[in-house]
């Protein structure tokens, strides 16, 4: 499979995506994986630890959760894995080797399309999938300053052995702006396939491979999140350009990011696969997993692409909202639920528009805001709104209090005073208006039709938004004129 589109800018990036996977227990232990608010080192046995002794035992789960995931992306799913020792010394790593796998993969060769970052037609690049891989996470090192400034660190351990997918990409992606995104797109596709939670703490760690003008790459590793993704990029491209602005070489090595900083930081010359002494993992045995392909391909669900389609053709909304719908499966399942009882293309321009917009601006998620604004309360809104019950201005403040504040739209029409006026309270208000203005009434006469939007929103001003805007620029209209 070939990647459409040419490479203008000479930048080349691969990524190399470490998703955890959404398993109880840790890969080759019991040990729970609900760590996330725990004390250090509280999720740890003697295997997960590395002790002498303890042996590791595969996690069913986990495996079908990969083959899932490669299954999804369009990957040759391989007959047999086979978990290798990746060895190789740091504090986080108490074996001293990370069980991985390295000849024999769960899959290869797969797809995924993404919107051109460079071109608004809502054309599609590919980006190809080189592999699909199995490993346990190493530990955390917890740096008390910077990398490269700290005394010393801190080891947790309660993320060792839990289950990784890595999905390893071509350098087929030409910009940090691309990157990023084909990271959402990815997350998009994990947490629709029910495998993996991005707004956990570490949830995707990503290692970027990057190089200039067809000279050596150097990886970033560990960025954390998806800004940082297309920072640290930013940053390595423009340090790369300049050494060959300046006629130096590029080094091959590995970097890291320093997020407060903004910069790439030099850590070590950039190791070869041979310098890690690949070896099969002499505890575990070779899986054959061809047999399971066929049950677990008719688990996988409507997928992002496959449900953007069926969104544009069912409720024959535009391109756009369709795209905005369905990135985030929680926020595809509200409109779907809300758009089932109500205006659906009407119900599509508040969920794409204004209510991920407020989300946005609250940094909260939609799994969060359906706690405080539920599809029922969205369709009495979007009801009371086509009947004139209330405004668009009182729409968007109802979704506003409920999300700060909680309630219910009856409560928070009450309370606010937030229902639309009658035609004689609204002609009252635009006498009085026209009466206060008399300049203003008098530039509109004159042709300067910026006076009217002035009278128009002193209207809807002493109306609080409670009237319609195209009804008072009529009245408006019609009241001069008499």
């Amino acid at each position: 499979m070939k990647s459409k589109g040419t490479n203008t800018n000479g930048v080349k990036i691969g990524l190399e995506c470490h998703a955890q996977l959404l398993t109880k227990s840790k890969l080759f232990c019991p040990c729970s994986t609900d760590y996330h608010n725990s004390e250090p080192n509280t999720h740890v046995c003697a295997t997960c630890l590395g002790l002498p002794g303890a042996l590791p035992v595969v996690n069913e789960q986990a495996i079908r959760y990969g083959i899932k995931v490669a299954l999804a992306l369009g990957c040759e799913v391989q007959p047999e894995i086979i978990f290798y020792r990746k060895n190789y010394y740091y504090p986080d790593l108490p074996k001293g080797f990370q069980i991985t796998q390295y000849d024999f993969p769960i899959a290869l060769n797969g797809l995924v399309r993404i919107e051109n970052a460079g071109d608004g037609g809502g054309k599609e690049r590919e980006i190809r999938i080189r592999r699909v891989h199995m490993e346990e996470d190493p530990g955390r090192l917890v740096y008390k300053g910077t990398i490269d400034t700290a005394k010393y660190s801190l080891v947790d351990y309660n993320r060792s052995g839990i289950p990784l997918v890595e999905i390893v990409t071509e350098p087929d992606l030409r910009s940090p702006k691309e990157a990023r995104i084909f990271l959402g797109k990815l997350r998009s596709i994990l947490e629709y396939l029910g495998v993996f939670e991005g707004d956990l703490e570490g949830a995707m760690r990503v290692d970027a491979n990057i190089s200039v003008g067809g000279g050596e790459r150097a990886e970033v590793k560990n960025i954390s999140s998806y800004k940082g993704v297309e920072r640290a990029l930013s940053f390595e491209i423009t340090r790369q350009k300049n050494l060959l602005r300046r006629g130096l070489v590029v080094k091959q090595e590995t970097r890291h990011y320093d997020e407060v900083r903004g910069i790439t930081i030099s850590m070590r010359t950039k190791e070869f696969e041979h310098d890690y002494r690949y070896f099969p993992e002499p505890d575990l045995v070779p899986i054959r997993i061809s047999d399971l392909v066929g049950e677990i391909r008719r688990e996988i669900p409507e997928l992002p692409d496959e449900k953007k389609r069926r969104f544009i053709a069912q409720y024959s909304i535009t391109r756009e909202h369709a795209n905005a719908l369905t990135f985030d499966i929680n926020i595809a399942n509200f409109y779907e639920e809300v758009a089932s009882k109500t205006d659906a293309k009407l119900c599509a321009t508040w969920v794409a528009d204004v209510l991920k917009g407020e989300l946005n601006y609250r940094a909260i998620s939609m799994r969060e805001a359906s706690k405080r604004i539920s599809a029922e309360d969205f369709v009495v809104i979007l009801n009371y709104l086509k009947r004139g019950v209330i405004t668009e201005r009182g729409a968007t403040e109802i979704i506003r209090e409920m999300l700060d504040r909680g309630g219910n739209p009856d409560e928070i029409i009450r309370k606010k005073g937030l229902a639309s006026i009658d035609s004689a309270e609204m002609e009252k208000a635009v006498l009085a208006v026209i009466k206060e203005n008399k300049a203003a009434v008098d530039d509109f006469k004159a042709g300067k039709k910026e006076a009217l939007n002035f009278l128009v929103g002193q209207v809807m001003k002493k109306t609080r938004g409670r009237a319609t805007p195209q009804e008072v620029h009529r009245m408006v209209r019609e009241k001069i004129g008499e």
